[in-house]
């Protein structure tokens, strides 16, 4: 994925005046991984609200209750919780919540890697933040409007599963502009905690302050990718060109000139992957169909599906789960 602008980000260009013998390629490097940690680390920290919340939202077990048996599981045992999603199908509508989020992000994830590759990665990536802070604070504003119709925050959390969705192919890019392939799956490794981290920071903050309201644990993980988007936004640049660097992969090439005839002969015999020359010769999309032919990408694509399954079914239902399953007889 390309970005198409050259331009350097607004908070460096406000700093021209500053400038410092220090900022070496290793010291944008660092800053570039802080960045996109912590810009896909609010993403991940904006949607775990719905699962804090939805102990609250849904159909609710008296707090004395002990095991009950499913005969006399009632409405006389389960407290109001906020329409349309308490009573009986309270948790069905909690569910097509989840739907709705996950198949625009799904759908999302598709258009936002075609936009991505042809449009400036920082404003995209900037874009995709301040969006999915706004329809964040939306979802939990209808607390405070005191709004009851099912249609309202299904067609919140559409539209914010279209906002989310951007995060990751632009943050991925990002990366892969600046670091090589010698230690990529190192420093991948290390980064890719952010979603780990997010996931924390998210329900600290959405359950620190579920007493006052469960707006509030919408509002304030909202504000905080809202936060992060503007600091993307001043100072996250997309590749080393924009600050006057090689890619790492040219400089090896550079450095390398005295055997290029030798390693030229090699990579003719060997054969360039479809991967390889995507990211060397040319800086065009691909198309759908082109991408699976990549090497690897559809046996990682079948696996991540089957990971993510069993990753959101904890994320999005294991508060609920846990709230409404007797521990030691009591709920």
């Amino acid at each position: 994925m390309q970005s198409k602008s050259p331009a350097v980000a607004q908070g460096f260009s406000l700093l021209q005046n500053f400038k410092s013998p220090h900022r070496t390629l290793r010291f944008y490097q660092i800053l570039v991984l802080i960045i996109t940690f912590s810009a896909y680390a609010s993403f991940h920290a904006s949607r775990k609200p719905p699962s804090i919340v939805k102990s609250v939202l849904g159909p609710k077990i008296k707090p004395n209750a002990t095991i009950i048996s499913n005969q006399q599981l009632n409405l006389s045992s389960i407290g109001t919780g906020w329409a349309p999603f308490d009573g009986k199908r309270g948790t069905l509508r909690l569910g097509e919540l989840d739907l709705a989020f996950l198949s625009s992000y799904s759908i999302g994830m598709y258009l936002a890697g075609l936009i991505g590759d042809r449009i400036d990665l920082r404003l995209f990536l900037s874009f995709g933040m301040l969006g999915s802070g706004v329809f964040t604070i939306l979802f939990g504003l209808g607390y405070w409007l005191n709004i009851h119709q099912l249609g309202f925050y299904l067609a919140v959390q559409i539209v914010c599963g279209l906002f989310e969705s951007i995060g990751w192919p632009c943050v991925v890019a990002v990366v892969g502009n600046w670091f090589g392939k010698a230690k990529r799956g190192l420093i991948l490794g290390i980064w890719n905690s952010h979603t780990s981290v997010g996931n924390i920071f998210g329900s600290i903050i959405a359950s620190s302050v579920l007493e006052f309201g469960w707006g509030w644990s919408f509002v304030l993980p909202g504000l905080l990718i809202i936060f992060v988007g503007i600091f993307v936004f001043l100072f996250l640049i997309i590749k080393p060109e924009d600050v006057g660097f090689e890619i790492p992969e040219k400089v090896i090439e550079m450095n390398g000139t005295v055997d290029n005839t030798e390693n030229s002969e090699k990579i003719e015999s060997e054969g360039m992957t479809l991967l390889d020359l995507e990211s060397s010769n040319s800086s065009k999309a691909i198309s759908f169909f082109d991408a699976w032919r990549l090497p690897g990408v559809a046996p990682y694509a079948f696996c991540l599906f089957f990971s993510k399954l069993v990753a959101y079914t904890f994320l999005y239902w294991l508060p609920f789960y846990i709230r409404h399953t007797a521990v030691a007889g009591v709920h």
